[in-house]
């Protein structure tokens, strides 16, 4: 078994709209609505994959209801979230169909008393050792109550448990996550120079390792991706660029380099997966989905490249 954690659960909706007039009013072409938050998108890649997959988190409210309702509608993925008197966020994705272009509008969340954290707590440490977790995402945003250091917090207690971590998110619990040495974190270029201080990927791969991070997977948009790790440093990209709504690539990305850790694949073929997913997540019409025709197609056909030298420090 998976495990997902997204603290920050949400409801996703998602608008096609003709074309993007910021000051205009649209006329909507199609609406999806999906359980969302980062780690449900990567749990859903995880499940088409054909891995048991489990979700925690927090879920309440009305949107909260709907959120459990439509999972349990997809039917692939056990629901273990903690409920919270607060309501689920929503978050609305605009995608412009003239350019592809997707604008993002997400509700901050709602907020997790002292009670409901512990109640989490309780749920995390049962499903790590009841239920056999091979390993765990991090992933997403806090929601307000939530204390800054709660994924150093959770990486401690699931390494206590021998269960290896992968950390998805950004900013200051990015940063105090790395000091309690997560397995593999995934930021992208611009939130690896937020904790680094520096904008060339490589040297702040390097950097967040010097922090605590054992391994590190840096999404470069539509150059792919770059992975350090103490056996060797690779860059990889897709043979093509591609167009479409690049809501949930990087989820994507999590999956493949998840499912390839479970699977125990050499590191080369964990970032060729994760490249090949997170390109046929750009053609897919929502987030937490791939194209798997597209994937097929480009898995045989990344290219991952081995480091050279390593950068003076």
């Amino acid at each position: 078994m998976i495990l997902t954690v997204t603290l920050n659960t949400a409801l996703d909706l998602t608008y096609r709209v003709p074309r993007l007039d910021v000051h205009g009013s649209h006329q909507v072409r199609e609406v999806v609505q999906r359980p969302g938050g980062k780690g449900l998108n990567v749990a859903r890649v995880l499940a088409a994959l054909g891995h048991d997959t489990v979700v925690t988190g927090f879920a309440g409210g009305l949107t909260g209801r709907e959120l459990r309702e439509l999972l349990a509608d997809e039917g692939d993925i056990t629901d273990e979230l903690v409920p919270t008197r607060g309501s689920t966020r929503r978050t609305v994705g605009v995608v412009d169909e003239a350019g592809g272009a997707s604008t993002q509008f997400n509700e901050p969340g709602p907020h997790i008393s002292p009670e409901e954290w512990s109640a989490f707590r309780d749920a995390y440490a049962r499903l790590l050792r009841e239920r056999g977790a091979q390993a765990v995402a991090l992933c997403g945003s806090l929601p307000p109550g939530v204390p800054v250091g709660a994924y150093a917090q959770l990486t401690r207690e699931a390494h206590a448990a021998g269960v290896p971590v992968v950390l998805d998110t950004s900013g200051e619990p990015l940063r105090r996550g790395l000091a309690a040495r997560p397995d593999l974190v995934k930021p992208n270029a611009g939130e690896l120079a937020g904790i680094t201080g520096t904008t060339e990927p490589l040297r702040a791969a390097r950097a967040a390792q010097r922090r605590g991070a054992h391994s590190v997977a840096a999404s470069l948009g539509p150059e792919g991706m770059l992975l350090v790790t103490p056996d060797g440093t690779w860059q990889a990209g897709p043979p093509r660029s591609l167009t479409g709504n690049p809501t949930g690539a990087g989820d994507s990305a999590v999956a493949g380099l998840l499912s390839g850790l479970v699977e125990g694949l050499p590191w080369p073929d964990r970032l060729a997966r994760a490249v090949a997913l997170s390109a046929a997540t750009v053609r897919a019409p929502t987030a937490g989905e791939f194209d798997e025709e597209v994937h097929a197609d480009l898995l045989s056909r990344v290219t991952v490249e081995k480091s050279g030298e390593p950068l003076p420090e």
